[in-house]
This record gives C-alpha cells, sequence and structure tokens, in this order.
C-alpha cells in the first residue's frame, strides 16, 4: 500500500529526547489507535512517540502490514533486530545446582566447579565456558563428559603447546568405561594426539587431539568420524570467520553426528566485542542472529572499519551471553584463598637517539616499498613490516632500562617472569641476564625442552624466566613466581592476561605483581594507550563490571617498599 505515512528518528524538541515521528493521515489515526498515549507534533498529520521496545513492537505490527516510508532505515533495523533475534534464543540457563560427576570421572571438583559442571548439563553441551584462566575448565569439561550419555568419541580443538596436557589431564581424571557401560579402574580413556598434516585413516579412539592450524589439513580424515562432541580449547583462535580454521570447525560442528559443542577461553574476546559472535555461532547458531544482524544492532564501524560494540549496548550483549550460552566466574569470586593481583604501567626511560635512527630507517624503507608495491595487498604488508620493526625497535631501545629494572626486583630474591614478543628481545634479555641462570620459553622449543624449563623455574633451581608473550601465555604453571614483567607489550589484553595468569591462579600463596614497562617516548606509549581502550570495552561485556588497568596507588607503594628494601644493597 502506497503514501500510507513516514516515519522518522527525530530528536524532539521540547522534550529534549530521540523519539519517533510519524507523518501522514492515515498513519497517524492508526498509530494514534495503538499508541493512544503518544503526544501530537507541530502539524495536525504529525505523531511523535516516545522510542521504547513497546511502541516498537506496535509499530513493527502496523509497518508489517501498511509499511511505512521509513526516512530513518538504518536506526529502524538497529530497533527490530532484538525481536528477530528473540525468537531464536534458546530457553534460559536455570539457577545452577552443585552437582557430582559420574564414577567414571577420578578425584574431587571444587564447589564452583561443580557448578560449572551442571552449567554444562543445563546448556546441552553447547556452551562457552569462560571462567578466567586458572580455575580448572579443562578438568570441569573431562567432568561433563564422563558425565554425559554418547559423548564419545570426542575431538579436542586446542593450540599446539597443550595438546600433551590434555592428554595428561584424561590419564588423569577419567577411567575407562567399555562398550557395556562397565567402569574400568585401572584403565583410561584411549586417545591420540593428531600431529601432521599427512591424510590417513586415523583409526578408532575416544578422544582425537589437534591444534588448530593443522585441523583444515586433517579435515577430510575427522570428517570420517563419528565424532559426538567437539571441545574447542581457546576459542578465541575462531574469532574470525574468514580463516580456514574457523571453516573447518563450522563443518565439524555442524555435522549430524554432533551432539555437544563446548568452547573454553578465559579471554574469548581478544581485542574486539565483535569477535564473540563467529565463537557464539559455532556453538548456538542463530543466538546472536546473523553478522549483519549482530553488527546492525550491537555495534558502529570505526575509521579501520572494525565493528566496536557500543557503550550502550555492551550489557544488553553480555545479558545475551550469560543468559543463553556463556559461563564465566572471576577468581576474586571463588577462591576467597587466593590474593590480589597488582597491574601496573611503569614509564622507563629509553635511548631515545638511537630509537629515532631506527625510525627514519624503518620508515625511510615502507617508503620504498610503497612506491615500488604493485597491489593494495603489498602495501598492507609493507606498513605492518613497518609497524613491526618499530615495536622491537621500542624494545631494543628501552633494553637496558627493562634490564635494570629486573636486576632490581631480583635483589630481594624473588622469582621473576620475564614477558618479551621478539626473538631478538628474548636473546639480549637471556644473554644480560645470564647471572640468574634463567629458564627460557621460547617458540620453536620441543615438548620436552619446554617442560624441562618449567619444572627448573617451578623447582626454585632458578629464580628467573624469560618467556615468549605467544609461547609462554597458555598451557603452563608459573606460580612459583609473583612478579611478572612485560619488556614488550602486545596489542591484544587478552595475550597479556593470559601471562598474567600462568603466576594467579590455584597454587599461588603470593600476591602477584604485574609490571608493564613503557619506554619513554616510543610506539609503547601508543599501544598501552589501545590496551586501555580494548580492555574497557572487553571487561564491559564478559563483566558485570569493568576493571581499573592498572592499581596505580597500591602498585606506586609497593614499588616503594621494593626500593627501600634495594638501597641499603646498594649503599
Amino acid at each position: 500500500m502506497t503514501n500510507f505515512g513516514t516515519l522518522e528518528f527525530v530528536l524532539d524538541r521540547y522534550a529534549k529526547q530521540w523519539c519517533w515521528k510519524i507523518s501522514g493521515t492515515r498513519a497517524v489515526n492508526m498509530v494514534s489507535k495503538m499508541i493512544p498515549r503518544g503526544w501530537y507534533g507541530d502539524k495536525p498529520n504529525e505523531v511523535i512517540i516516545s522510542d521504547n521496545d513497546e511502541n516498537i513492537k506496535k509499530l513493527k505490527m502496523i509497518n508489517d502490514r501498511y509499511p511505512f516510508d521509513i526516512l530513518s532505515k538504518s536506526v529502524w533495523k538497529r530497533k527490530i533486530i532484538p525481536l528477530t533475534i528473540k525468537k531464536r534464543v534458546t530457553p534460559k540457563i536455570e539457577k545452577l545446582s552443585q552437582i557430582l560427576p559420574s564414577k567414571q570421572f577420578r578425584g574431587e571438583l571444587l564447589d564452583f566447579q561443580r557448578e560449572g559442571l551442571d552449567f554444562l548439563m543445563k546448556s546441552s553441551g553447547n556452551a562457552l565456558l569462560a571462567d578466567e584462566m586458572g580455575l580448572g575448565k579443562t578438568v570441569q569439561t573431562l567432568a561433563y563428559l564422563s558425565k554425559e550419555k554418547n559423548a564419545f568419541p570426542a575431538l579436542v580443538i586446542a593450540p599446539l603447546v597443550t595438546l600433551t596436557n590434555w592428554q595428561r589431564e584424561i590419564e588423569k581424571f577419567l577411567k575407562k568405561k567399555s562398550r557395556n557401560g562397565k567402569i574400568i579402574d585401572s584403565k583410561t580413556p584411549s586417545s591420540v594426539m593428531i600431529r601432521n598434516g599427512k591424510l590417513n585413516d586415523i583409526g578408532e579412539y575416544d578422544f582425537y587431539i589437534i591444534n588448530y592450524e593443522l585441523l583444515h589439513k586433517r579435515l577430510p580424515d575427522l570428517l570420517k568420524l563419528n565424532i559426538s562432541a567437539v571441545i574447542c580449547d581457546e576459542v578465541q583462535h575462531l574469532r574470525s570467520k574468514t580463516t580456514q580454521k574457523y571453516s573447518a570447525v563450522k563443518k565439524l560442528a555442524a555435522k549430524k553426528d554432533v551432539k555437544y559443542r563446548v568452547g573454553l577461553s578465559g579471554t574469548p574476546i581478544y581485542n574486539r566485542g565483535s569477535e564473540i559472535w563467529p565463537i557464539v555461532d559455532i556453538l548456538k547458531p542463530g543466538l546472536l542472529g546473523s553478522f549483519k544482524e549482530f553488527c546492525e544492532y550491537f555495534c558502529y564501524v570505526n575509521e579501520k572499519g572494525k565493528a566496536i560494540v557500543l557503550e550502550n549496548k555492551r550489557d544488553s550483549l553480555r545479558n545475551q551471553l550469560t543468559k543463553h550460552v556463556m559461563l564465566r566466574r572471576k577468581k576474586s569470586d571463588v577462591l576467597k584463598e587466593l590474593k590480589d593481583k597488582v597491574r601496573h604501567a611503569e614509564v622507563i626511560a629509553s635511548d631515545e637517539k638511537f630509537y629515532k635512527s631506527e625510525l627514519d630507517k624503518i620508515w625511510k624503507k615502507l617508503e620504498e616499498e610503497q612506491k615500488y608495491a604493485q597491489t593494495a595487498f603489498d602495501k598492507s604488508a609493507s606498513y605492518h613490516r613497518a609497524i613491526e620493526s618499530e615495536r622491537q625497535a621500542a624494545g631494543l631501545a628501552k633494553l637496558r632500562h627493562v634490564t635494570n629494572f629486573v636486576n632490581d626486583i631480583m635483589e630481594i630474591e624473588e622469582s621473576v617472569v620475564v614477558f618479551c614478543h621478539h626473538r631478538a628481545i628474548h636473546d639480549l634479555l637471556h644473554q644480560n641476564l645470564a647471572k640468574y641462570n634463567p629458564a627460557s620459553i621460547i617458540g620453536g622449543q620441543s615438548d620436552k625442552h619446554r617442560d624441562n624449563e618449567i619444572t627448573r623455574f617451578q623447582k626454585g633451581e632458578t629464580k628467573l624466566m624469560v618467556a615468549g608473550l605467544r609461547a609462554g601465555n597458555v598451557g603452563i604453571n608459573l606460580t612459583n613466581a609473583s612478579y611478572v614483567i612485560f619488556a614488550e607489550l602486545d596489542w591484544s589484553p587478552a595475550i597479556h592476561r593470559q601471562a598474567e595468569d600462568r603466576l594467579h591462579r590455584i597454587g599461588q600463596k603470593n600476591t602477584v605483581f604485574a609490571y608493564y614497562l613503557v619506554g619513554n617516548g616510543t610506539l609503547d606509549e601508543h599501544v598501552s594507550d589501545i590496551l586501555l581502550d580494548k580492555t574497557f570495552e572487553i571487561d564491559a561485556i564478559l563483566d558485570a563490571k569493568t576493571e581499573s588497568f592498572e592499581n596505580k596507588e597500591r602498585a606506586k607503594l609497593i614499588l616503594a617498599q621494593i626500593h627501600d628494601k634495594i638501597k641499603p644493597t646498594n649503599q
């Protein structure tokens, strides 16, 4: 039907609120009948009504029968999308109880872990377990698989460095169950780690364990298996829907035989809130609508083309997640015996002359590469290489001062973990701090060497660990230390939090102090600002309250105490 009337989102000059203005005689008559509390506009054929959910529902009912000429189309789409989403929502997860694991499970669960088991049972295994790091997500998942009927065979997809740990935990916590249902105490479920990309018959096992990078290569073999459960550890690896690993998991999770889909991560959002959509769409397809619908309702697009969750929509998104798919507990809520974590950004000196000299070289090289770049991809790639080079230059410029900072902490005989990003920085730190015989974790090490270095540190054979940010941020326990120092900064808050929580977890007896060393006058200052912005968005979505990035006053007090201890030894 044409010429029914117009619908426009306007700022009412009297009420000073955004409202809906309906124009046209027929439209005004219809709206006045269905929404009698609307107030009339300046003209006889206008009516203005409040912007609320109830009014939007009624406007949608009218529009479905008698279409408006909608003048504010983008706003209208954002407003009605929740109505569409709500139709697809699965039943709300009920209040949790502390339930007991099955007889197939070895060991005991803590009270909050038993509630986590109940959550997985009530969500029918299609869930995101987002407990903070160190709360036993692996154990809760194994307890769930042992309790659920017909959960085997199960496919565990995890980062490469955690595959061995998954196999150990399976052997530690699960008993073998025969085909007739009999529990065999002396045996454990069969498992296989898939470590190469060669296509061949895998065989029959209770557990198949594979890393994300290998997944798409072995997809044809995995699709042939009668997998019942898909477990995605560190599920933030699936935050981009354009990757091969995402596509592979999507196909596996969509198989008819797959009844249970569980995602595990203490940091499901790495950088921006919109990264949660691909993850949820695997675990519970349709819960947040299509990606387009999700973005139109929850997000705005920044100058770089990134979808950022609107501040006034973060609570709403969190509510959708916690009601229907996500369980998240913070250590401060469930581990009362665990002491605090104190985070502080410490600005330190840097070699300004060296840094500027390196920048000149980097940007001169970039200028040349941009001049001769033949495609947009080439231009983008050369730009990102330049940024990475500048990050390393920032690390080198402050290296001497980082070394001094670490030495100050070590002088009071505290165990310390130092994280860095670049191999060159790692090697130089190892060299500069050689007197402490530091343990070392860096990419490319064998599992055996890595485990030996962790053991050496945890047993107190050395009081210093130098670790790569991405190599040492998952799958390890470093509770023998209470000081963590970031010699270099990453763009993602999740990377830092995972690293912090190698120390701040079950088994830690002391307050953990995390120091972010920001090189004065370097790229670090920009990166730290970005970290702050991202942290605020992530915390608002995942947690009911946002935390300050750093505990400045408390950290300064601790630093003063450290310096007081050091001074006598220097005099």
